[in-house]
């Protein structure tokens, strides 16, 4: 049984020149992924007031009082609650801003950012 030729390789691409003597080269599309995104998660304690962490969804995560409500609740049942989804600079700031926030106030709340699996 005979086996087909291996096919040449593929030759690189080469200028080539347009009427005008001016070099002509293809676009080659370039396929880029999405930015990892990372959310950041507000961690429940026994000392910062409820309000506060509402306040603090609504200034910082532009959260309406009815969704800060129910992730502050969630935070509370559950230990901890996703507080937004971002590229990893933008949750980084974030973050900064919670912490920075709830430092001045004098509450020990934690809040941090983890890649979105």
């Amino acid at each position: 049984m005979a086996s087909k030729p291996p096919k040449p390789a593929p030759t690189p691409r080469t200028p080539t020149w347009d009427e005008g003597g001016s070099v002509v080269l293809e676009r080659r599309t370039q396929k880029t992924k999405p930015p990892q995104m990372y959310q950041v998660v507000m961690l429940n304690d026994d000392y910062t007031p409820m309000e506060f962490v509402v306040v603090v969804l609504q200034e910082f995560f532009n959260k309406d009082r009815e969704a800060a409500t129910q992730i502050m609740l969630k935070i509370h049942l559950d230990g901890k609650g996703i507080c937004g989804v971002y590229t990893r600079d933008v949750a980084a700031t974030k973050v900064e801003q919670v912490l920075d926030a709830a430092h001045k106030a004098g509450h020990p709340l934690q809040c941090l950012s983890e890649p979105v699996q």
